[in-house]
């Protein structure tokens, strides 16, 4: 937007419609004073203004702008009819004006220097804009190094501690095979295949993660009973986790069309991440329901919640909430890669939670999905 300011309303009505008629946008101001409140208001690319007017001139005005931080990169053309010696054109130049043009006003020279201001302007922002996103894209860059060496750090810890646990049953056991003690074996073992266990499900978290990331993460998708698989994960979480109660409300009554394999694995993520970030509790609740061909599914605990600054990045890769990270293990990537199967499902992943009071973590996905995979 232009500001023409001149005390003369004729002067004002005629600069106003020659450059309104070639589309600019004109606002007016017929005094200094004026000039400075709606600089205050607005942002002005281009400053038309008259150097001789009543109160304040137009150099006064020009030096009162450029102490503006906001108005401080608009452009100045001086207009006057009786300040034309040298000594006031400088003026004009060190009060703040990028030009200085002597009245009768040549409207042609006028249009072709506003033009060449607004093109100016144009290529200042698109630098500016240019600018600022190099220095997003680098400190993405930053952010995304330092994520990968803090997750390099965690990996290589997360894959030690079973290793360390899985190494020492191995100790144990050679000690209790030489004594005969069989009972001691049997319980060795089981605590070995405990850790063996968690050491898998890593390594499964890294070889997906890398498919993700490659394209390379394979589907085989095919009808079957969600409620059925659903019982089967409860089951399984029971017979690990004892301590646990998972109440199951609703079904689906319907079979679904999907990677079984793959929602199982969502299922357990969110079952499992339940029972983790639920110290001193001993009941999680899943409800199951089908509406307008859409399957359903939330897993809701009682446990320590999320606070509202996390919540929009608890489906990111590699993110782990602060407070959490080091009291509980884990890399930090299944609810990324739970996230990536339900949209190649066709669905969604969200996440509803209270912090200090627990969280409910749910998925939706359409009963035949036709999502290319």
């Amino acid at each position: 937007m232009i500001l023409i300011v001149d005390d003369t309303p004729e002067n004002l009505i005629s600069l106003k419609k020659v450059l309104e008629k070639h589309n600019f946008e004109i606002d007016t101001a017929s005094s200094g004073e004026e000039a400075l409140k709606k600089v205050l208001k607005n942002s002005y690319v281009l400053i038309i203004l008259d150097v001789q007017m009543p109160g304040m001139d137009g150099f006064e005005v020009a030096e009162a702008i450029s102490g503006y931080s906001k108005a401080k990169e608009t452009a100045i053309i001086f207009l006057s009819a009786v300040n034309t010696e040298f000594k006031f054109i400088a003026k004009g130049y060190s009060s703040g004006g990028l030009d200085y043009i002597t009245k009768p006003v040549d409207m042609n020279l006028l249009l072709l220097k506003v033009k060449t201001f607004y093109r100016i302007y144009e290529q200042n922002r698109k630098l500016n804009e240019m600018q600022e996103s190099l220095l997003e894209e680098i400190e993405f860059r930053k952010e995304a190094e330092r994520k990968k060496d803090e997750f390099i750090s965690i990996a290589s810890h997360e894959l030690k501690t079973p290793l360390t646990s899985v190494k020492g049953y191995v100790q144990l056991l050679e000690r209790s095979v030489n004594k005969g003690d069989i009972e001691t074996v049997k319980k060795h073992l089981g605590k070995a295949q405990v850790q063996l266990e968690k050491l898998n499900g890593l390594i499964a978290d890294l070889l997906d993660i890398s498919k993700i990331e490659s394209g390379k993460l394979k589907f085989n998708k095919q009808h079957f009973a969600i409620d059925c698989l659903i019982d089967n994960v409860i089951e399984v979480m029971h017979q690990s986790n004892p301590e646990f109660k998972v109440h199951k409300k609703g079904s689906a009554g319907c079979e679904i069309f999907g990677d079984e394999m793959r929602i199982e694995q969502v299922l357990v993520n969110f079952l499992t991440n339940a029972i983790k970030y639920s110290p001193g509790t001993s009941e999680i609740h899943l409800t199951v329901n089908v509406n307008e061909g859409a399957l359903y599914v939330a897993v809701k605990d009682s446990g320590i919640g999320i606070s509202p600054e996390q919540l929009p990045h608890v489906f990111d890769k590699f993110y782990r909430v602060e407070e959490t990270s080091q009291r509980f293990q884990g890399l930090g990537i299944g609810l990324y890669i739970s996230a990536e199967i339900i949209r190649r499902h066709g669905g969604k992943v969200g996440v509803n939670s209270t912090y200090g009071e627990g969280s409910e973590f749910y998925f939706i996905i359409p009963v035949d999905s036709t999502t290319e995979v």
